[in-house]
């Protein structure tokens, strides 16, 4: 059978480009395995991927979600093949105030985004251990969210020349601090998100994704085409900024599209979120294509910063 690894955003950047006509000459009931490593994994994405390639014979049961590094030599866990997705639905409420991941019926739930959708990435390959801690480094129990640490006869010995680095992330007993959120159910190992994009406002914690998701429903907005960033301001508040790259201006303008995200965010969170519209691929990403959220939000307080100064020399 065919063997794919891939990310969640490859596999809807695919759904986007195939057309009707496409999918009616593919054959792919000889594709077995369809792995995805993206962190966290959308499972809504792929669920779509799934429903519109059927005909051409693939199943969703063909999805096998993994979780690896480059200073793991990639491969940390995977789910058992043959099985699709294995998805919790946890209480959005007690994950971003108690960073406790519970699991809710999702049928019971007035609103789709009161439960987070994680997805497992199955249990940990032969030799590797596992633990999830705290900002102390004390070692998590199930279901509560903290760092994610690995240790394994892959774990690198550390970065090429640059001994500050190794000793930031990697223990003398060969632990590697991995930068991602995770909690552990069933020994599976499943991401929350990576701590250096996690937002906390108001002591709630909130994840990235979860407020792109939300913008990438409307119908003018495109997959991809949303970054959300936490920044704090002069008067030391801490507030969301939500990029979005404008593909139509003049559109955009008209239809009060930076409203219509505003009110969206609201409705779903609770949380006023400033939208800027900025120019199309302009949204820095790294080299595998994903967000570099990190980089946006310096971009963003840089302009922010010229701005300022533009408007302090206009003035005087």
């Amino acid at each position: 059978g065919t063997i794919s690894f891939g990310s969640t955003l490859g596999y809807q950047l695919c759904r986007q480009r195939l057309r009707p006509k496409d999918i009616a000459d593919l054959d792919l009931g000889a594709w077995r395995m369809a792995a995805v490593g993206s962190e966290p994994i959308n499972p809504e994405a792929l669920t779509e991927f799934a429903r519109a390639l059927a005909p051409a014979g693939f199943s969703e049961k063909a999805f096998i979600a993994g979780y690896g590094m480059a200073e793991c030599s990639l491969a940390v866990s995977f789910s058992q093949p043959g099985h699709g997705l294995i998805v919790d639905h946890i209480d959005s409420e007690l994950l971003a105030e108690n960073r406790q991941a519970y699991s809710v019926d999702p049928a019971e739930s007035k609103n789709v985004y009161a439960h987070k959708n994680v997805v497992s990435c199955g249990r940990p390959m032969p030799g590797y251990e596992i633990q999830v801690r705290d900002s102390e480094g004390k070692t998590l129990p199930e279901r509560h969210v903290g760092t994610l640490f690995v240790r394994g006869p892959s774990v690198m010995n550390g970065y090429f020349d640059d001994t500050r680095a190794t000793t930031e992330v990697l223990s003398e007993d060969g632990w590697l601090n991995t930068g991602d959120l995770a909690y552990v159910a069933d020994d599976r190992i499943f991401i929350t998100g990576r701590e250096t994009d996690l937002l906390t406002i108001d002591g709630r914690s909130m994840w990235p994704q979860d407020l792109e998701s939300i913008a990438e429903q409307h119908p003018e907005v495109r997959t991809g085409d949303a970054s959300a960033i936490a920044v704090t301001g002069e008067d030391g508040e801490t507030r969301i900024v939500m990029l979005l790259q404008n593909r139509n201006p003049e559109k955009a303008a008209a239809s009060g599209l930076e409203v219509k995200i505003q009110r969206l965010i609201r409705r779903h969170t609770g949380l006023d979120c400033k939208i800027e519209l900025v120019p199309r691929h302009t949204l820095p990403r790294t080299t595998s294509g994903k967000l570099a959220r990190a980089r946006a939000r310096q971009e963003y307080v840089n302009r922010m910063a010229r701005t300022v100064k533009t408007v302090r020399v206009v003035g005087v």
